[in-house]
């Protein structure tokens, strides 16, 4: 089934504020959970669609990218969804946090947590995402490039192997939760006793702590390190983008899902050419007997080879030319073929003339073929004047 816009599933505007956004998701996260609809396909569908749409319109990177090249964002491939393998019921119910409060919902829908304390999986911390800047040139930008970072960066504790024990040593409930990775409160409201949870100070929601933590990363399962990391940037690619690396990012905590790494695309400066979207624009500074007489003149390409385009007689400054295919490609497939390569055409005019070159321009100024439309537009004014004058 196709995808629907994402500003359709919510049924917001498109410049739709962070707040509308989520109090329009909020409306439909409650009209068609799991609970409220046991068995029901269906609403599991649209409960999963509109989470969809909201991890990616509230995230206002994510928006940005959205907005701009819909379902194919650069980087990662384009927004996954569930069906991709991008989320699960967990991802959906960590999110309520943001949007309800607490932990994983409210009072009345048994936590939102897909099941019974008893029943609750261990939750997986992740690793904090890296961000990046790499500067590529036009002919880099044109062919795509994989380029090798040394990053600074949490890794897994080697000791532990991650796990943020000691050798030999183990985990115990949590003391504060009793297991449960939640702690509830309740209080007394105008509208009788409401119940909040919220995560677990203490074991932050895992519902186990560690009896004996690790030496050397103190618990945590990861320790600073760094790591030689090849990223591949798309072709295509334009400044200011982010091109999103999966997986290489700070290691997660306890053996936790590790972050991303985001990089920051900027474009070198170019001494031949200026990006124009995917044309790029080559500036011909043409000789006077060319441009008069025509003939065929060589230009520089992307690929560092040189062309031969044809000059027609009688070439004015400020035609373009246009090489079809000889710019830059969409990124990732979003648009269709590869640009153009523009030829603007100047003429070149000499600053200083010898005494022979002089006298063979003197002597073409009085020719009609070499006076511009100002003088032609001048004999002709005269002469409808002169006619009127007799």
């Amino acid at each position: 089934m196709a995808k629907r816009d994402y500003y359709e599933v919510l049924g917001v505007n498109k410049d739709a504020s962070e707040d509308e956004i989520k109090k329009a998701y909020r409306k439909l996260a409650i009209k068609y959970h799991p609970d409220k609809n046991p068995g029901s396909k269906e609403a599991e569908e649209k409960f999963k669609e509109a989470a969809e749409a909201y991890d990616v319109l509230h995230d206002p990177k994510k928006r940005q990218q959205y907005d701009q090249f819909g379902f194919n964002a650069p980087g990662g491939g384009g927004f996954e969804g569930f069906s991709g393998g991008g989320f699960s019921m967990d991802d959906i119910f960590s999110m309520f946090g943001d949007v309800f409060g607490g932990h994983s919902g409210f009072s009345g829908f048994g936590g939102f947590g897909g099941g019974t304390a008893g029943e609750r999986q261990q939750p997986q911390y992740r690793g904090a995402d890296l961000r990046l800047k790499v500067k590529l040139t036009l002919q880099e930008i044109s062919t795509g490039v994989t380029k090798k970072f040394k990053v600074k960066k949490d890794i897994a504790c080697t000791h532990c192997n991650g796990s943020g024990a000691e050798k030999g040593s183990g985990t115990q409930t949590c003391p504060t939760c009793h297991g449960q990775g939640v702690v509830v409160k309740t209080v007394r409201t105008m509208l009788g006793m409401m119940q909040t949870q919220s995560e677990c100070p203490t074991c932050h929601g895992a519902g186990t702590v560690i009896k004996n933590k690790c030496q050397h990363c103190h618990g945590t399962g990861v320790v600073k390190g760094e790591e030689i990391v090849e990223i591949k940037i798309p072709a295509g690619v334009a400044e200011g983008m982010v091109v999103n690396v999966p997986g290489k990012g700070n290691a997660g905590p306890r053996n936790g899902i590790t972050g991303n790494i985001q990089v920051l695309i900027e474009e070198q400066p170019n001494d031949t050419f200026i990006r124009d979207g995917q044309d790029i624009i080559y500036n011909l500074l043409l000789d006077f007997p060319t441009a008069a007489l025509g003939g065929e003149v060589e230009i520089p390409t992307l690929e560092n080879t040189r062309v031969r385009i044809k000059i027609e007689a009688g070439t004015q400054p400020g035609k373009t030319l246009r090489l079809r295919g000889k710019g830059l490609p969409a990124v990732q497939g979003y648009g269709s073929g590869r640009g153009d390569l523009v030829v603007n055409i100047s003429i070149y005019v000499p600053k200083t003339l010898s005494r022979d070159e002089k006298e063979t321009i003197e002597r073409l100024r009085t020719s009609d073929n070499f006076k511009g439309d100002y003088a032609t537009k001048q004999s002709i004014f005269k002469k409808f004047r002169n006619y009127f004058n007799e």
